[in-house]
């Protein structure tokens, strides 16, 4: 009997036909979860075109390679992840599982099957938010084989898997179907930025979770992620440090309204009606809460409550001037715009009192602060999105004394990822490490940089 020879296809990537588009469609599902698929069952599809060209007996031949081509394919993932070829904070290059289910006790191994349709729990911003955090205060290590306590894997798409509570491990292939698609500007809290690449799913294939702008120029973001060595919060630029162009952003399909109080998501503007002499709410109480967060404590003895007060103009006014507004613009009742710095938590915070001591824990200064001396001003002028002269001065030291080199401009007075990575280097230039090498300068840093 004469066996058939046949001719492998390879469906064109960008070709729309019918034909392509079924062909990737069997190839993705079709495939070793790891990559969802991608090039361990490729070889393996090669390997059992060309044996039954040959004649090969299938039971043995095919199977045999078959099986090296998976294991060559799985030698490879392993040796990435143990070499850790990826940049901390470079490319999010971080290999993947597929689409699986939860899995108990931290067991290791591939998800044995996918998840097809998909089922939304409901979430609210700030339920997807402290998930995240649960994650990043474990420090919980990356794994593209292993599953946390929680079922979920420890891999980017796992970790978002988790936020929003989804009810089985998704991967970058397939996020997108539990979300829907939103422009970069609409982005808030809870939202993510996900980039699959489907020409080679395990190179550059990456997802965040988005946890708010650090300034109003909304060039940077705080991100929230799983990569390696572990899940980390951290300043990213817009949208990530390479392939930014191709990142998407979406918002899950089972979000519900967040109640008042929540994170930094808060109700839509109510009305100037609802502040000044005489109001009684609970947007009062909302407005000096976000207030108190922005540096407005020193203008609070009690509360903040419901009653409007003259702590509640005082603090309102501080953080209109703060933006640089007069007159109008800073008549100490607030107005959309006012509402919305404080609720997306962008702007320019309260200035300190001076030394920048004065403005509680979340002080930061103004334009206009006074010239910084050799003490150290605090650490409230150091953090995303802060703009003052100590910050400028900073940078200066910094190149002075050779640690300059993740400036590409500057330095300036505006807090930048660069400065903290600098500072980073020169705390770890004294043998600090951990907590103590975080990047933001305390009175030693300060001590030893200018003594």
């Amino acid at each position: 009997m004469t066996v058939p020879a046949f001719e492998e296809y390879v469906p064109a990537i960008d070709c729309t036909c019918a034909g392509c588009a079924a062909q990737r469609r069997a190839a993705a599902s079709a495939l070793p979860m790891r990559y969802g698929g991608h090039p361990a069952a490729h070889g393996a599809r090669r390997a059992l075109v060309l044996a039954t060209a040959a004649g090969v007996v299938l039971s043995s031949g095919v199977a045999e390679a078959a099986s090296a081509a998976s294991t060559t394919g799985a030698a490879g993932d392993r040796t990435a992840e143990a070499t850790g070829t990826a940049p901390a904070d470079a490319d999010g290059d971080s290999p993947q599982g597929g689409p699986g289910p939860l899995r108990g006790g931290g067991a290791a191994g591939p998800p044995s099957s996918t998840t097809t349709t998909p089922k939304l729990r409901k979430s609210s911003r700030a339920d997807i938010i402290n998930r995240a955090k649960k994650w990043v205060s474990a420090q919980v290590p990356y794994s593209m084989t292993k599953y946390w306590a929680d079922g979920y894997r420890q891999d980017c798409s796992g970790y978002v898997s988790m936020a929003w509570n989804l009810p089985g491990n998704e991967w970058t292939g397939s996020l997108a179907e539990f979300g829907k698609k939103i422009a970069r500007e609409e982005l808030q809290p809870g939202d993510i930025l996900l980039f699959h690449n489907p020409a080679d799913p395990s190179r550059g294939s990456h997802v965040t979770i988005f946890g708010g702008w650090t300034d109003y120029t909304h060039t940077h973001y705080t991100a929230y992620e799983q990569t390696k060595p572990y899940a980390r919060k951290k300043t990213t630029p817009m949208a990530y440090w390479t392939n930014s162009g191709n990142y998407v952003a979406y918002r899950y399909k089972g979000l519900i309204s967040p109640s008042a109080g929540s994170g930094s998501s808060v109700k839509a503007f109510p009305g100037a009606a609802k502040f000044g002499p005489g109001a009684s709410n609970t947007y009062v109480t909302e407005l000096g809460r976000m207030l108190l967060e922005r540096g407005g404590k020193r203008f609070y003895r009690v509360g903040p409550g419901p009653g409007w007060g003259d702590a509640d103009r005082r603090a309102t006014q501080a953080f209109q001037k703060a933006q640089g507004w007069k007159g109008k613009e800073a008549d100490g009742i607030p107005g959309p715009a006012t509402w919305r710095l404080l609720a997306n938590g962008t702007g320019h915070d309260i200035p300190g009192t001076g030394n920048g001591s004065g403005g509680g824990s979340g002080t930061g200064a103004g334009h206009g602060d006074s010239k910084p001396g050799s003490k150290f001003p605090g650490r409230g002028y150091f953090r995303p999105g802060r703009s003052n002269s100590h910050v400028d001065r900073l940078g200066k030291q910094l190149v002075k004394k050779g640690f300059g080199k993740h400036y590409t401009s500057g330095p300036g007075p505006r807090w930048t990822e660069a400065d903290r990575r600098n500072v980073e280097a020169f705390q770890r230039a004294q043998g600090w490490r951990g907590g103590a090498a975080d990047g933001y300068p305390g009175p030693e840093t300060w001590r030893r940089l200018f003594g």
